[in-house]
Parts: C-alpha cells; sequence; structure tokens
C-alpha cells in the first residue's frame, strides 16, 4: 500500500522513493512528519532508515505505515527535536532516563547531552521520596539546608507569641509536610435470600488515591501507579493515581508510617437483584477514607 495514495501527498521519485508526507507507527502511536524532517539530523536511526533506496526493507503495519517497535509516547519529543534540534519538556517531566535511552536507541549524541546533565540534577533531589519538591528550594540551595531553614521558620512561627500553625503543603519540624490523603475503593458482593449465608465477596479492583503529588509519592512511593497522569507536577492534585496493590490494610500501614491518621471517612451502596429467576442481591459500594498528617 504506498502512503502517497492514502495521504494524498506527493509521490515518490526515483532519487527519492518517500514521499513528502509519511505517517509513523511507533509503538501503536502514529505520527505524521514530512520526509525532511525524519532526515535532518545526518548519521542518527531515522536518518539512516529514510535515505535508504530500498523502501521494501522497512517494516509496516497493517495500514502500510512504516512502523517502529519503540516508545509511542516518548517519541513525540524525539520529532520535537528532529525539527528544529532544540529540546523542550514538560516542567517535572518523570520520563527524563527513558527519554536519554530513547535518544541513544535514535541515535542522537546532542540530545543525549541535553537530557544528562538534567538527568543527574534530578536523581540528586528525586531519589529521595521524603524530600521536598525541588521547584519550592530557592536555585542552587542546598536541599538539607532549605529543609532545615523551613523547619526552623515554622517553629519560629508556631512558638510562644508566634500564633502560626503548619497549613496543608508546608513543612514541619521534621521537613515532613502536612496534607490530606484520600483512599478511594469500590467494592461489591452477593447476598443469597437467607442472610445467614456467607455473602460471596468479589475483589477489590483498585483502590484509588487522590491528594498533592508529592505527598503521594512520599508515601506509597513504588506502588503507585501513575500511568494515568504521568506528568502531573509534584505541587499540583490529582485524583487519578492508584495502587499496584489491592489491600487496604496495606495501604492504611503506609500511610500511618507516614505519620497520616485517619480523620474522616464515608461510603454510598446500592443493591439490585443478581438475576430474575433468584432473589441474590448484589450490594455495590464506594467507599472514602481521608487522612491527615500535620
Amino acid at each position: 500500500m504506498a502512503l502517497a495514495d492514502n495521504t494524498g501527498c506527493a509521490k515518490p521519485s526515483e532519487d527519492n522513493p518517500f514521499p513528502d508526507i509519511i505517517e509513523l507507527n511507533v509503538g501503536g502511536q502514529v505520527y505524521i512528519t514530512r520526509h525532511p524532517t525524519l532526515v535532518s539530523v545526518p548519521g542518527s536511526l531515522l536518518w539512516e532508515m529514510f535515505t535508504q533506496k530500498n523502501v521494501r526493507s522497512l517494516a509496516r503495519d497493517s495500514k502500510g505505515r512504516f512502523f517502529v517497535d519503540r516508545d509511542g509516547f516518548l517519541f513525540r519529543y524525539i520529532l520535537d527535536y528532529m525539527r528544529d534540534q532544540q529540546l523542550v519538556l514538560p516542567e517535572h517531566f518523570p520520563e527524563r532516563s527513558r527519554l536519554q535511552r530513547e535518544a541513544e536507541y535514535f541515535m542522537l549524541p546532542e540530545l543525549v547531552k541535553m537530557l544528562a546533565p538534567k538527568l543527574s540534577k534530578q536523581n540528586s533531589l528525586g531519589d529521595d521520596p521524603c524530600q521536598s519538591d525541588p521547584e519550592e528550594l530557592s536555585p542552587g540551595a542546598d536541599p538539607a539546608r532549605a529543609l532545615g531553614s523551613a523547619g526552623a521558620a515554622l517553629a519560629g512561627a508556631g512558638g510562644p507569641g508566634g500564633g502560626g500553625t503548619a497549613t496543608a503543603g508546608t513543612a514541619g519540624t521534621d521537613g515532613r509536610r502536612a496534607g490530606f490523603i484520600t483512599i478511594g475503593y469500590r467494592g461489591s458482593y452477593t447476598l443469597g435470600r437467607d442472610s445467614q449465608t456467607d455473602a460471596k465477596f468479589r475483589r477489590v479492583a483498585r483502590i484509588m488515591v487522590c491528594g498533592k503529588t508529592s505527598l503521594a509519592k512520599e508515601v506509597f512511593g513504588d506502588t503507585l501507579n501513575e500511568s494515568r497522569d504521568p506528568d502531573r507536577p509534584p505541587e499540583r492534585y490529582t485524583s487519578r493515581y492508584y495502587l499496584k496493590f489491592t489491600f487496604l490494610e496495606q495501604a492504611f500501614d503506609k500511610l500511618a508510617d507516614a505519620g497520616f491518621h485517619m480523620v474522616a471517612c464515608n461510603s454510598t451502596g446500592t443493591c439490585a437483584f443478581a438475576h430474575d429467576q433468584t432473589d441474590d442481591r448484589i450490594w455495590t459500594s464506594y467507599t472514602e477514607y481521608v487522612f491527615y498528617r500535620e
């Protein structure tokens, strides 16, 4: 299937077997770009792919698009760099190390250099999940010293005559931030006509986490699944995170270890008949627990 026929672009010539407009399928994500963009960095992998004369040697998907088996989400930044050789990333970009690996794969040494210094700086601040958000520290300041200064200032505000108290998002004397985290989950069980019989409980499908991004990462660490909201900055709030495990007690233990206490909870429930021929009823509920750390 010729791409030129699909896109309505200029047909390939003998000197250049590729059309001017090219469709790419990168890991399931479709990109449409110009051929000069893909060959703008000589020596790169894309340059080698789209300067060869034998077009048939390149892999294609079922719709005739050129296929590259790499991370489709991160390829947008590779393609942006190919357009003008500049790197522009969102603030608090969490995939820098993976993007550096993609740049190495596509043989873009200048892009690798752009990512390397920022990678080392981010690791120096971000490896410890209990540290404060880097953007709230003064430029060039030592993180530990900044945390100590913040704690001292808070202690002074709350001392005699100060009248100050820790508020959500501020660091306490121990360097930990105050704030709320809400845990929510949906559950259901089937109960027969005889209420004395054992109820058939269904497994909790997912435990949702709502709160400030930095607090959620501090408490749950690697057990926090951020795939539905990967670019959320540390100081922003999200309700799209969830946990990689389904045990409520495990979530409560992590919150307790981090100094949180449950301050509120609520639940809603509905009931419906499981089948028209039986009296079995399905109870479905949604429950939230609100935790707070001073």
